[in-house]
Order: C-alpha cells, then structure tokens, then sequence
C-alpha cells in the first residue's frame, strides 16, 4: 500500500494502478473510478496522475490482446485462474512495455517482479518475471 503524503514517483503510481485493477477484477468496481477516487485520496502528482490514467486507459483498452499474450508465455495458467495480482501485474507490465511512452522494458520489468514480492504470494515474483522475461524475448 502506497502511504499517505504525496504520490511522486512512478512504483508507486504503479502501486496505486495495481490495487485499481484489483479492486475491479475482484468486486467489479470501474477501474477508472476506483483509480480517480485513489488519485485524489493519495494526492497523486500531476505527473504521476497522469501515468497512473495512461496506464490504466491502456490496461482497460486492450484487456483482452493483453490476455492472449499472457495465455501465448504462460500456457499452462488459464488466466482466470492465476493470482489476481499476478495477472494484474502482468498486464500492467505488458501495457506499459507496448503501450505507454517513456517507459524502459527492463525498469518496467523489474518494477512488476519488485510489487510481485510486496503484494504477492510467494512464487509470484518468480512467476512475473519468467512471463515478462519472455515476452521480452520474443520481441527481441
């Protein structure tokens, strides 16, 4: 969880898209919403508040491309079984590598292992970071 004060940096705009997204996929609350609501609530910076919308518009736009790259890297997992975090943390970084400019693969990459561990279960980081690492492959 992001604490109160001020949102400056983009993990924890990442931070508060995840739990947006896990609010949505588990209790069906509007993502865009829930991350309106959590922008005004963390006093999100400008900036911040920008990539946290551009993330989620780009999550939200592309749901179900982002789910069949998932189910091409990670065949064994139906994706309506995996954790929710987990799948909400692939999306989230798979939208951002494809979609969200400025964005480095590997920071992104990392970014989604590192909130794995914190907001995971325990083989959620590992899991993350064999299905980003490849797809990252495969768009080499």
């Amino acid at each position: 969880m992001v604490g109160t004060g001020f949102v400056t940096t983009r993990r924890e705009a990442r931070i508060i898209v995840l739990q947006a997204l896990c609010e949505s996929d588990t209790v069906n609350h509007e993502s865009r919403s829930v991350l309106d609501r959590m922008i005004r609530e963390y006093d999100v910076k400008y900036e911040c508040a920008e990539f946290s919308i551009d993330l989620v518009s780009n999550v939200l736009e592309n749901l179900v491309e982002l789910d069949n790259i998932i189910k091409e890297f990670a065949p064994s997992w139906p994706v309506t079984q995996m954790a929710t975090v987990d799948r909400n943390l692939l999306r989230m970084g798979i939208a951002e590598i494809l979609w969200v400019e400025g964005s480095f693969e590997g920071v992104v990459a990392n970014e989604a292992v590192e909130l794995a561990k914190v907001f995971g279960s325990e083989s959620s980081a590992s899991f993350v970071n064999g299905v980003l690492g490849s797809f990252l492959s495969s768009n080499d």
